[in-house]
């Protein structure tokens, strides 16, 4: 009898695998054309890319090297778009509107996909997902509920968390004349609760100044473990939050390397602390490192100086003050206000790109995340008079 012989299916194409065709997407550019341009394939790629799960782990998997999108004004003017077609968003995808009592806010910055605002008449801070429209409001646990020194605050993720979120308030004191003691204290979405209040001593720096130690209102700087932000007054130095010890400490700046008009907390070239100084007087940038010997002595070395008049190619005439305007912290890159206009500087490459003109001055919180126009989720908070926030300085 002769022996009959099956025919074995020849084996799947990559691309017919869904698995693994996801897997081969999530590898795409995090920039925003990337998802739309791929869900114009076929009907299969569009449906494995609009799947809300889908843009979840794209999020998650560029969570690390985020593209700038743009910035907010502190102020209250629209988003503004830093990329160029097909990769700019319209401002007004990133518009929030407000409540009659939500008009006094102070906005903190962005983080993660995130902006933190301060609503200063209802004592609550409001984390927004600009992407997917999602808003918490959180009120302030005592004694920031009645401080009346200045309080700033930061938001974050946890690493391979797209859902939960924490909140750190940290300010100079609680009183209006003695800053004596730095507070702060963290709130985790995942409890829902805010922790222990933890302070560290001020100490007192007779640099002329006659007033009081504040924590500056520049964005924090997230470095490792650790949220960074500047302290000015009779104190010209940082305040460190350590994450995972909830610990706060004081790290004072010397005198001898204030040699600059704008400062401006920041990552180090390789990670650690570092400080940007831009000076008026010579039109030089200078980059700090903070580093620590095998003894554990932590000291302030000079990494690089640059020439910003060469850098953007100055005449003598535009040489007018500069001024440190923010900083993204994924991209390493400063935004800086200059007579020819708002420029942002990568610090590594010093590529730098001229956004606008103007000759008001503001500062600006970069929004550093992964957006998709067809997974967005415009989110509208219902009012009887909507305008964008009122942020004040």
């Amino acid at each position: 009898s002769s022996r009959r012989r099956h025919a074995r299916s020849p084996p799947a194409a990559p691309l017919d695998d869904d698995d693994l065709l996801s897997e081969i997407l999530l590898r795409l550019p995090p920039q925003p054309s990337s998802l739309p341009r791929a869900s114009l394939v076929c009907k299969r790629w569009r449906g494995l890319v609009s799947d809300p799960g889908f843009f979840r782990r794209f999020r998650l998997r560029h969570r690390r090297n985020p593209p700038l999108l743009g910035f907010f004004d502190r102020y209250g003017a629209p988003f503004r778009p830093a990329l160029k077609a097909p990769n700019r968003v319209p401002p007004e995808r990133f518009s929030l509107q407000h409540d009659e009592d939500e008009m006094h806010s102070f906005s903190h910055g962005c983080r993660h996909g995130l902006v933190l605002i301060s609503l200063l008449k209802r004592h609550q801070v409001l984390v927004w997902d600009p992407v997917t429209g999602d808003q918490h409001r959180i009120p302030f646990p005592p004694p920031f509920d009645t401080a009346t020194a200045l309080v700033n605050a930061a938001v974050l993720r946890d690493a391979g968390d797209v859902q939960h979120f924490q909140v750190v308030l940290a300010v100079a004191g609680t009183d209006a004349e003695y800053h004596t003691r730095a507070l702060a204290c963290m709130y985790s979405s995942k409890t829902g609760l805010w922790g222990n209040l933890v302070s560290t001593p001020i100490p007192y720096q007779a640099n002329g100044y006659r007033i009081p130690t504040l924590v500056y209102t520049d964005d924090a700087v997230l470095d490792g473990d650790s949220l960074y932000w500047k302290l000015v007054g009779n104190l010209i130095g940082i305040l460190e939050f350590d994450l995972k010890k909830q610990t706060l400490a004081v790290i004072q700046v010397p005198v001898d390397i204030l040699e600059g008009n704008s400062l401006q907390v920041m990552r180090a070239e390789g990670g650690g602390l570092g400080l940007l100084f831009v000076s008026n007087s010579d039109y030089t940038a200078r980059l700090w490192k903070r580093k620590t010997n095998r003894h554990g002595v932590a000291s302030w070395e000079l990494a690089r100086s640059i020439d910003l008049g060469k850098l953007l190619s100055l005449e003598p005439e535009e040489k007018r003050p500069l001024m440190i305007l923010g900083y993204a912290e994924q991209n390493n890159a400063v935004f800086l206000w200059t007579v020819i206009g708002v420029l942002m500087i990568q610090l590594e490459s010093l590529k730098f790109k001229k956004l606008f003109k103007t000759m008001t001055f503001s500062h600006y919180h970069p929004f550093e995340s992964v957006y998709s126009a067809g997974n967005s989720m415009p989110y509208i908070v219902g009012t009887t008079k909507p305008g964008y926030f009122s942020i004040i300085g």
